[in-house]
């Protein structure tokens, strides 16, 4: 692969609306929290099916935010020479490593979440969770940065109305309709049965 094929592939990764001029690497991580007590392996007997995964529990293993650390570089923009500052001699491209790292920070503080597009896939919901940059001889016109973003998982509720208050009167009976999800019926007791059949003579 020549160097501009791989100037061009580089520069298919963006952060929200920020495009890197090179991601030196890339670290994905995707992982489930998964319970330490037993779980029940349900039987065809009692139902469920047996060794498939279906009828498990549900709350035996749930999946942790999806997390990805990127450590980017951004050209001197302000300066034409990354060992040179160039600026003050009117050579400037795009923006500098200060304005860079300035949209890097207000886009974390913003914590509004956003979509990372990598070489391997792409990411919905993310956030900034730790942005890092070093700067040192070699990189004092250009700007190095390392950034952990992390998966923002979202839910939806339902809202459901409930009577005015000065209908409240009767209290249920007035009250919205509630899903309460499904019942299972509770077994008769053995006990009642037997006292019963006692009693009919049975």
């Amino acid at each position: 692969m020549d160097v501009l094929s791989v100037l061009f592939s580089q520069r298919s990764r963006r952060i929200g609306i920020i495009i890197p001029d090179v991601v030196i690497t890339e670290k994905h991580s995707d992982s489930l929290e998964i319970t330490d007590h037993p779980v029940e392996v349900p039987t065809s007997s009692s139902g469920g099916a047996s060794g498939d995964g279906v009828g498990y529990i549900a709350d035996h293993a749930f999946r942790r935010p999806s997390e990805l650390v990127m450590e980017t570089g951004f050209s001197g923009g302000g300066s034409v020479l990354d060992f040179a500052d160039t600026s003050g001699l009117g050579l400037t491209l795009g923006k500098s490593p200060k304005e860079m790292y300035e949209e890097l920070l207000a886009l974390q503080r913003s914590r509004k979440p956003f979509d990372v597009v990598t070489g391997k896939r792409m990411y919905t919901n993310m956030l900034i969770r730790v942005l890092d940059v070093t700067t040192d001889k070699t990189s004092e016109n250009v700007l190095m940065a390392t950034l952990t973003l992390r998966e923002l998982i979202t839910t939806q509720t339902q809202v459901i109305a409930g009577a005015a208050k000065e209908n409240m009167a009767q209290g249920v009976n007035t009250s919205a309709t509630q899903n309460t999800g499904i019942k299972t019926p509770k077994a008769v007791s053995q006990s009642i049965l037997s006292s019963i059949s006692g009693f009919f003579g049975g």
